[in-house]
């Protein structure tokens, strides 16, 4: 893989993680579209440790509450909000770990091809405006429910089809559950982290169980590239998701599609 190549791919990641048009949609068509090899799944393996960084440290406060609520709600004292939102992201996770240890194999085998992301990104986008245009937006994050984490967490687990999008599907959940765009969102993010932990430890340790080599200078850069993008992507979001709501996103989606109907398939 190029520089060229491993900088461009870098910034993508960051840019479309957090940004409801899917990071995996875009990973597999941008090579696709310039006639590049496929990056391999070292290299996504690596932006995706960067996103997990930026995530950490935009949410450090919140992350640090529920840690400490996580530790509190182990040792048998669980009734603060903290412990509640832990709680509520370990169920929520629940879905997608277990969806991604079945069935990623076999997705990343099947699903990485144009016409399953036309569909996606299509599908998707349609329900992203629905969700925008009818949610009630009346819900804040201190509402969150163990009945919304585990709906919520099943939406996460769709998101492993390429061209689904992780926050576009869980932020129309939420949407749907009625809760604020800003609240949606926030939620989302930080339901991300987990899973991608999860994933990153998951792949990298069979990569180093298969013997993979590793060219270690490409990944640092692709892991710093896609994590500084990637927190100005959160925190360009969360700034004007409330204004510009997701509409742009879906629209982005539906033309996106298009283009990649008429190019690729």
């Amino acid at each position: 893989m190029s520089w060229l190549q491993t900088i461009v791919l870098s910034i993508v990641q960051g840019l479309t993680e957090f940004l409801p048009i899917s990071s995996s949609g875009h990973l597999v068509l941008v090579p696709m579209i310039f006639g590049w090899t496929d990056q391999g799944l070292v290299f996504d393996v690596a932006v995706h440790l960067g996103s997990l960084a930026a995530v950490c440290v935009y949410f450090r406060k919140d992350l640090a509450g529920l840690i400490a609520g996580g530790v509190r709600l182990l040792g048998g004292s669980g009734g603060s909000p903290e412990s509640r939102m832990a709680l509520y992201i370990m169920i929520g996770t629940i879905p997608a770990a277990i969806t991604g240890l079945l069935f990623a194999a076999w997705i990343e085998a099947k699903l990485r091809s144009p016409v399953v992301i036309v569909f996606t990104l299509s599908g998707y986008g349609v329900l992203m405006a629905l969700a925008d245009r009818f949610g009630r937006q009346q819900r804040i994050f201190a509402n969150v429910r163990l009945r919304d984490a585990i709906i919520i967490g099943i939406a996460q687990a769709l998101a492993l089809v390429p061209g689904t999008s992780r926050s576009g599907v869980t932020i129309s959940a939420a949407m749907i559950l009625g809760f604020q765009r800003q609240d949606a969102a926030r939620f989302s993010f930080l339901l991300s982290a987990p899973v991608i932990m999860l994933a990153a430890v998951f792949e990298s340790s069979r990569l180093f169980v298969e013997g993979t080599q590793f060219a270690w200078a490409q990944l640092a850069i692709g892991v710093s590239i896609s994590a500084v993008v990637a927190y100005f992507s959160i925190d360009f979001f969360m700034r004007f998701v409330n204004v510009i709501g997701l509409l742009p996103f879906a629209i982005y989606r539906l033309g996106l599609a298009g283009v990649v109907f008429y190019a690729l398939v």
